[in-house]
């Protein structure tokens, strides 16, 4: 099977050194073909594909449009890995494998125990449309890793989706393509101390990246620049 195209969400910002250092490792430790940059194209980066997308709507919906202009373009690849600009691959992946992290209610449940919002509306709005078409106990895919995906299924998801203000769309799109996968843990570290996972993928908050010890931890392991990288930019 050919390696599959990075298919990333990037918003506008002004600085992005998640983004230059997920690169790295990408280049390091994921088989790939091609990277795509959907939304916002930084100046320093080089050799990557982009699809530029009008962010106009909340962070949830801008992020929708994007992965709907990646499954309608017809360069990139048919199955691609869907990225965030602050996934880290640390170990090296011979081909990605789907991962979940558990039933979608035990992960409402976590996350209406401590906040509510948009995220546990759109959460519990996913599962409740899953339940409708026939997904009883389905399984979260909301974690912080790379998520295999095919375009025609991705499209169908948000399609089935359209309705919904926030749609969880790698839960929806899993389920609906009857993915499995095994369970983990997400690896999104949101502080600044020395407790984060050490496994094969880490993810962080802005903060916990410039100033804290996982992103200490990463720039270390990944200082040599990647080829997406053009010289002397920042």
């Amino acid at each position: 099977m050919d390696a599959p195209d990075l298919v990333v969400p990037v918003r506008e910002v002004a600085v992005n050194e998640q983004l230059r250092y997920a690169l790295r490792t990408w280049t390091a430790n994921l088989p790939h073909r091609r990277v795509w940059i959907v939304g916002f194209r930084p100046a320093w980066l080089r050799d990557v594909g982009h699809i530029p997308t009008r962010q106009a709507g909340t962070k949830y919906a801008n992020t929708t449009v994007a992965v709907r202009a990646a499954c309608e373009h017809p360069e990139v690849s048919e199955r691609f890995l869907l990225m965030n600009d602050d996934f880290f691959v640390m170990q090296r992946q011979a081909d990605m494998p789907v991962l979940n992290r558990g039933p979608v209610r035990e992960v409402e449940t976590y996350y209406a125990a401590r906040a509510s919002g948009p995220y546990l509306a759109g959460m519990r709005k996913t599962r409740e449309l899953l339940a409708e078409l026939g997904h009883t106990d389905p399984l979260s895919f909301e974690l912080h890793v790379p998520l295999p995906v095919d375009k025609t299924g991705m499209l169908k998801a948000l399609d089935v989706g359209r309705r919904l203000a926030v749609v969880h769309k790698r839960t929806l799109y899993a389920n609906l393509a009857d993915l499995q996968g095994d369970r983990i843990e997400d690896v999104k570290v949101m502080h600044r101390g020395p407790r984060f996972p050490h496994g094969p993928f880490l993810s962080t908050m802005p903060d916990a990246f410039t100033h804290g010890m996982v992103g200490g931890h990463i720039r270390q392991a990944y200082f040599q620049p990647s080829p997406y990288e053009t010289p002397g930019r920042r």
